[in-house]
């Protein structure tokens, strides 16, 4: 029987029985539930923490012009450490990579923090890319695992509520510390705090349901693959930051790179949108793309073009990510069978956030167009990513939930690199100066909406095809 069928199976068992499933806080699950949502704590903290540190960090370490890199390093490593994981969670479960990737993580700061230098500094970014791409798998195989089909929604809504305090007191508590104790302490206060989640989770993975196969054996050749995507990946984003001829050169060769090995990350048939898994992950890559390129360049939109301070136009993300956690809060609460309505929604949704954008660049219009936007953008990715998170789970035998949910990242990761990448050359290509730069902004919010308008008419394809008796 097929995970899907298992699913719809129970569900119909609990209610001919009327039992009632036990909630994510209760006495089964509690300590598990507390220490996932405080390991995603602790990394949207130093998410949102560090845009806020690194500008001053670079400067005293004398490395603007390598400034890129300092981001770049960490999404190129977890690409890689995504796929790591799903084998590893497969091969062995999924207990070594969670608490591994944390031990990166927590290194990576340690190696950033004390850095005297440049490139030890992005060294200690690689390290932390290598353990969040290995926990943010793992934690999914967790989910999978440990949790019921019914409760995996709740449980997702959990992970989007974790970034909510974040997302506010971030960069207002980075910044503060970054000016009175130094940008060091921004990364070297985290790692200290990762003990608690651990010995949280650890009796609970422990007493996990089922044991990994003794013969199972990683993929070598899809490590491999995601090695070479991961080069790729990063040859494409160093390109994209310098259009002379070498960076040029770059970047072709990391496309070319990619096209080569990206297929071999995704499910068969992700690239045309086979109906039910492939057509989830080629969504979740769509939507990703769609709405990072956007956010990654409004803020810098509105102060350039209508001169707002950094502190307001970092008002908008703000808002975005208290509507994700709302939004991801409803899918939680919404029928199994509603799942492909809510990612339909979801692009329609940032569709609207990235037309407020679009608004904001006419003449005499409101900046603040785009916060009212953003708030739909960011209860659009809360429904549409927390469902393909559970379709994807509930799509997957237990055999494969590793693999499918490092797919489901890497779609995720790939979508925003390629789109941010071509979203930076077009900037570097027609940037013309502040306050002058509205039509390259136009271009780029048009291309982005285009790309989540296709989304809208992908997602009717993640309902399953239909299985004969």
């Amino acid at each position: 029987m097929t995970a899907v069928g298992e699913s719809k199976s129970t569900r119909r068992s609990a209610e001919t029985s009327g039992d009632r499933e036990p909630g994510v806080l209760t006495r089964p699950y509690l300590q598990l539930t507390l220490g996932i949502v405080s390991v995603v704590l602790l990394i949207a903290f130093e998410a949102m923490a560090v845009g806020t540190a690194m500008p001053v960090a670079v400067e005293e370490l004398d490395g603007v012009p390598l400034y890129a890199l300092a981001f770049s390093a960490f999404f190129t490593t977890s690409l890689l450490a995504m796929v790591v994981s799903g084998e590893w969670c497969d091969a062995r479960g999924p207990r070594l990579p969670l608490f591994g990737g944390i031990g990166a993580f927590a290194a990576g700061l340690v190696l950033a923090g004390t850095a005297q230098s440049m490139w030890p500094f992005i060294a200690g970014r690689a390290v932390q890319g290598l353990g969040g791409g290995l926990v943010i798998v793992a934690l999914y195989v967790v989910v999978g695992k440990a949790y019921p089909s019914a409760l995996r929604p709740r449980v997702f809504s959990a992970f989007s509520a974790a970034w909510v305090l974040p997302s506010i007191v971030g960069p207002p508590v980075a910044g503060l510390v970054t000016d009175h104790l130094g940008w060091r302490w921004v990364f070297l206060a985290i790692p200290v705090l990762v003990v608690l989640p651990i010995m949280m989770m650890l009796p609970q993975l422990k007493r996990m349901a089922g044991e990994p196969d003794p013969d199972a054996r990683m993929n070598r050749g899809r490590i491999r693959a995601a090695l070479g995507a991961s080069v790729g990946a990063g040859m494409l984003q160093y390109g994209g930051q310098d259009l002379n001829v070498p960076g040029v050169l770059s970047a072709v060769a990391g496309l070319a790179l990619m096209v080569v090995t990206v297929p071999r990350l995704l499910p068969a048939g992700t690239l045309r949108a086979v109906r039910g898994l492939p057509a989830v992950i080629l969504c979740r890559g769509v939507l990703a793309s769609a709405f990072f390129s956007v956010e990654s360049f409004v803020p810098l939109m509105l102060i350039s073009e209508h001169g707002l301070s950094p502190t307001r136009a970092g008002l908008t993300l703000t808002v975005g990510a208290l509507s994700w956690a709302l939004g991801s809060w409803y899918q939680g609460r919404s029928p199994h069978e509603r799942r492909p309505l809510l990612v339909r929604m979801g692009f329609l949704f940032v569709a609207v956030a990235i037309g407020g954008a679009l608004l904001a660049l006419v003449p005499g219009v409101s900046p603040y167009v785009v916060t009212v936007g953003w708030f739909f953008g960011g209860a659009g990715m809360g429904m549409a990513v927390s469902s393909m998170s559970v379709l994807t789970l509930d799509l997957s035998t237990p055999e494969e939930s590793g693999t499918n949910s490092s797919s489901l990242q890497v779609a995720d990761s790939l979508g925003t690199i390629v789109m941010v990448g071509l979203a930076g050359a077009i900037f570097a290509a027609l940037h013309e100066g502040t306050g002058k730069d509205s039509g390259v902004f136009t271009l780029i919010f048009a291309i982005m909406l285009a790309t989540a308008l296709l989304g809208t008419l992908l997602a009717p394809r993640l309902h399953p095809t239909p299985q004969t008796p």
